[in-house]
């Protein structure tokens, strides 16, 4: 059952969570435990379900997205920095793996 669950709502909601608690607790640290675990879990599934190459390349989008989310904060704010990358990341996700499962899930006449 866990391969069929979603990721791109995962990541988008990792990101958003951690730096709602990072900010709520003033712990930065906390923060980043919360975006690990959804991090973790969203690698778990990509792993089983997509394999190790779509894992990793969707590990790093959202490594870049954390990164990113930093410096484009600097020009449109916090909020709406990780917002945007969240948004981006869940996109990711949806086109590499999510939508695929969709697909199969469907079966072969689903086009027709």
């Amino acid at each position: 059952m866990l391969e069929r669950l979603p990721t791109a709502p995962l990541a988008a909601a990792g990101l958003i969570a951690g730096f709602a608690v990072a900010v709520a607790s003033g712990s930065r640290p906390l923060g980043g435990v919360v975006l690990a675990l959804f991090g973790f879990l969203c690698i778990r599934i990509w792993v089983r379900r997509d394999g190790v190459s779509v894992a990793a390349r969707l590990t790093l989008a959202g490594l870049v997205a954390f990164a990113l989310s930093h410096l484009l904060g600097l020009v449109i704010g916090a909020w709406p920095s990780v917002l945007a990358v969240s948004a981006a990341t869940a996109w990711c996700c949806w086109r590499l793996s999510d939508s695929k499962v969709r697909a199969r899930a469907a079966g072969p006449l689903a086009g027709s």
